[in-house]
Formats: C-alpha cells, sequence, structure tokens
C-alpha cells in the first residue's frame, strides 16, 4: 500500500504540474497528459495484481488446511507451486470447492502443464541443433570450396565526385574511368597517378570505353552528347639532369611537376545535332569493326553512329522507358541495350536489316547487360538478380544468381568469371554457371565505402592486377585475384 500511495502523491504532482503549464507550450501539456494517463494505467493494474496474490495467498492457506499430512507429504511440498501456476487460469469461486477436486486439478494442470514444457523444451533444442548443424555445414563446405585469394594492390584517387565507369586497355597499363564531375581520367596503373583529364563535356560523364587498337577513347555525358578523343598520355614524370645542389634547390619545382596533370578539352569527334539524342547519354561503345558506335540514352532510343562523318545511321527504338546501358559484341555486329522497362534487347546488324530479339526476365530496371563467351549475355537488375542467357533461346534464363543487393555495371572476364558490383559496397565473382565464387574482402581499410557502380576485368593481368573496381566513394581499385586452377 505504501508504494501504491507513493505512486499517487506522483499521480498528483504530475498533474499539478499540468495544471501548470503555461496556454504558450501545448506540445509539452500534451505530453503530460498523456504520461499522467499511462502512469495511471500502470497504477491500475499494479493494484489489481495486488489483490490478485493477496487472494492466492489466502486460498492456499485454506486448502493446505483442509489437506491431511499424508497427502501433503505424498505431493511433496509441489501444490503451493502447482497452485501458483494455475491462479491465473482458474476462476475465484473454483477456489472454495472441496480438497478432493482441487487436488485433482492441480494434478492435471501439472501434467499438461509438464507435457508442454517438455514438447516446448524439446523443440527448442530441435530447432537449436538444427541451427547448429547448418552453421557447422557452411563452415564445413567453406572449408572445402577453393580458395580464392584477393587484395587490392593498387588505389587511385583524384576525382571530385562519383565515379560513374571504369575500364581497362587491351596491351597498355592504362585504365580510363568517367566522373560525375565532368571529366574522364587516364590513369597509369603502374603509377596510380592520373596521366591524362578530359575536361571536353559539359555533363556528368557516365561511360568511357577505349578503342582496341588505337589510343582513342569513347566516352557519353549527360550534356547529350558522345565524344571521342586522343588518349595520347604523357608516360614520364617530369625530371631534370641537375646537380645534387640544384636539386635540393628545385625540389618544390619537381613536386609541381610530378602533380601536375595533362588535361584537354577538345574532342577529334562529337556526336550531337539532328537525329541525335535529346536526353542524357548514358553509354556508348564501339562495334567490333571499330568504324561505328552504339550510344543509349535517357530519351529511350539508342542510335548508331558512323565514326568518321559523325552522322546517325540509324535509331533504335522500342523500349518503353529510359535506356541503362549498352554494349556491343567484341567480334560480332551485335548489340544489346538496357533499360528500366525490365527488359533488354538484342539488336543484329549482320544483316541488312537489323533483327532484335527481347529478353524478358527481370522485374525491375535491368541495369546492364554484356556479352560473354560461348554465345551468351549476362544481364543484371536492380531486383537483386543476374541472369545468364542464351543467344539463341530468348525464353528462358540459363542460370539465375539471386543476391543481397542492387546489381550495377557488371563485367565477365574472358574465362568466364562475372564480377558483380553492388549498391551494398560489395563485390561478389560467379562463374556462368551460376555458382558463387568468392566475394571480396571489404573491410575498414579495404574495399568501397560507398555504392561500387562499375567492375573492370584486364584481358591480361596489369601489373598485378586483374579486375578493377569503382564507385561513388570517388575511389578506383585495382585488384589481385587468384582464381582456383579450375577456373
Amino acid at each position: 500500500m505504501k508504494a501504491s500511495k507513493t505512486r499517487a502523491v506522483r499521480l498528483t504532482s504530475l498533474t499539478e504540474d499540468v495544471a501548470g503549464v503555461p496556454e504558450d507550450a501545448p506540445f509539452r501539456a500534451r505530453l503530460h497528459i498523456l504520461f499522467a494517463q499511462i502512469e495511471r494505467e500502470f497504477e491500475q493494474l499494479y493494484l489489481e495484481n495486488q489483490a490478485l496474490q493477496e487472494k492466492l495467498d489466502i486460498a492456499t492457506t485454506a486448502k493446505e488446511s483442509l489437506i491431511p499430512p499424508e497427502a501433503r507429504s505424498a505431493a511433496g511440498g509441489s501444490l503451493s507451486t502447482q497452485a501458483s501456476s494455475t491462479a491465473l487460469a482458474t476462476p475465484a469461486t473454483q477456489v472454495d470447492e472441496g480438497a478432493g477436486s482441487f487436488l485433482a486439478a492441480a494434478s492435471s494442470t501439472h501434467k499438461s502443464l509438464k507435457a508442454k514444457l517438455s514438447s516446448a523444451t524439446g523443440g527448442s533444442k530441435a530447432k537449436a541443433s538444427n541451427k547448429i548443424k547448418a552453421q557447422t555445414s557452411r563452415i564445413v563446405s567453406s572449408f572445402k570450396a577453393p580458395t580464392v585469394v584477393s587484395t587490392v594492390v593498387r588505389e587511385f584517387g583524384g576525382h571530385k565526385d562519383g565515379i560513374w565507369q571504369v575500364a581497362a586497355k587491351a596491351g597498355q597499363p592504362i585504365i580510363g574511368t568517367a566522373s560525375a564531375d565532368h571529366t574522364a581520367c587516364i590513369w597509369g596503373v603502374e603509377s596510380a597517378r592520373c596521366l591524362l583529364q578530359y575536361q571536353g563535356h559539359a555533363g556528368s560523364v557516365n561511360s568511357i570505353k577505349f578503342h582496341q587498337q588505337r589510343d582513342l577513347v569513347l566516352t557519353g555525358s549527360g550534356d547529350g552528347t558522345a565524344h571521342i578523343w586522343q588518349a595520347a598520355v604523357n608516360w614520364e614524370v617530369p625530371k631534370k639532369g641537375h646537380s645534387s645542389e640544384e636539386e635540393l634547390d628545385d625540389s618544390d619545382e619537381q613536386v609541381e611537376d610530378r602533380d601536375r596533370v595533362d588535361t584537354l578539352r577538345t574532342p577529334l569527334c562529337e556526336f550531337t545535332g539532328p537525329g541525335g539524342h535529346l536526353s542524357v547519354v548514358v553509354a556508348a561503345d564501339w562495334l567490333s569493326s571499330m568504324d561505328q558506335i552504339i550510344t543509349g540514352s535517357w530519351d529511350r532510343t539508342a542510335i548508331l553512329w558512323d565514326v568518321e562523318s559523325g552522322q546517325p545511321l540509324q535509331p533504335l527504338t522500342g523500349h518503353d522507358h529510359e535506356l541503362t546501358h549498352v554494349s556491343a559484341h567484341p567480334t560480332q555486329r551485335l548489340v544489346v541495350t538496357a533499360s528500366r522497362d525490365t527488359t533488354f534487347r538484342l539488336w543484329d546488324f549482320r544483316e541488312s536489316i537489323p533483327v532484335v530479339s527481347v529478353f524478358q526476365g527481370h522485374t525491375e530496371t535491368v541495369t546492364s547487360s554484356v556479352f560473354a563467351r560461348d554465345d551468351k549475355v549476362v544481364s543484371g537488375s536492380d531486383d537483386r538478380t543476374i541472369k545468364v542467357w542464351e543467344l539463341r533461346n530468348m525464353r528462358s534464363a540459363l542460370a539465375t544468381i539471386r543476391t543481397d543487393s542492387s546489381v550495377n555495371r557488371l563485367a565477365v572476364s574472358t574465362g568466364g568469371i562475372i564480377a558483380i558490383p553492388h549498391d551494398n559496397r560489395q563485390i561478389r565473382l560467379f562463374d556462368l554457371n551460376g555458382q558463387r565464387i568468392a566475394r571480396l574482402p571489404r573491410t575498414s581499410r579495404q574495399g568501397h565505402r560507398r555504392m561500387v557502380s562499375s567492375v573492370a576485368w584486364a584481358e591480361e593481368p596489369l601489373l598485378d592486377c586483374d579486375l578493377f573496381s569503382c564507385g561513388f566513394d570517388r575511389r578506383v581499385f585495382g585488384w589481385s585475384i587468384v582464381l582456383p586452377k579450375d577456373n
């Protein structure tokens, strides 16, 4: 009762506080009222529980006085415990019945409770056992799986905004990046320095692709254009042949030379104008002949262009929403376009009249679609799946990879390894059969800190770098990946 008086005093003081709240503080007054109501409810529950406990104690004492000593000893002193267990489920009127019926009810209740407890305990034990077995099997299977060794061996930094795409140049130790800071950069893999910065676009640079044979780069931009520009880079860090005394004097100048980046503002060819795109160019790629390019845009179209004249050859229409990616086959005149309409399309230019095939299977935006070996196409989507398709059968996917995050611009190596960049900062490796190979490590010291937007394989290891990744943490990583011999 002392506790109830204390609570009543607290309630009174709280009510007085509410009454004294000025009119210019309505929110505070309302909070006080609500808290007072909550406290009142708890007070009522407390009093009800206290009354029930008192009744229970009285009933238990009365019935124990009616039970013979030999019955009380046979019960083993457990009667009071059983009565307490059944008090909340037994009406108060039944307490005044005979001792025999009370003992029978208590005994049956005890048995049912014991059965329930034993079944619950057995179930929980079974669940725990199954969980341990599952975890153990996963651990054992991970030990049995071939080990993939992957480490970051290069880091490139210098962009002032997120990086949309990274590309590797075949036969040369350079990579290219396209950034939302309106620039594209060419980097030396060995030095991790920016060797050339292209500043010719007036919007975000959304894609970058190298010419297979020449020192040319193709970029697509948010300014609605695609550019081809010369990627002639200066490999050597400027050095001067001075004496030791002069070198000390010129140390600051040498640091400036080392940090200096060559810039380029004028493209060799600009793809725009009549017949061009009406909105953002989200991606661009070279066709296998290298005399034509393909561009994709938010205006829901892709356009085939002639490189020499810079004129559009053919618009590719049919998508219901914005395009997100375009990719060309490395050896044949084939193109795939991906869109927010949950489909990607295959365009065949090997005949005079292009043939188009529609691939349906994703439930959300298709973020990328690329060609792989053995006449396959790999598509990734915001629906968190990656699907492997055969060019001859567009009705159903050969394999489906399910992940826990949206997929961005993926890449497939010449050996058939799919590198998957995710919104959740992870990079995963799978084969074309849908079998998981590895997840690249990501810690506070290694890996991306924001979404990974793109990955690119090096056809041959570039100074121990097999894979490059970029993201919106403004960084590019070069990964050394040692795959099992089977792959």
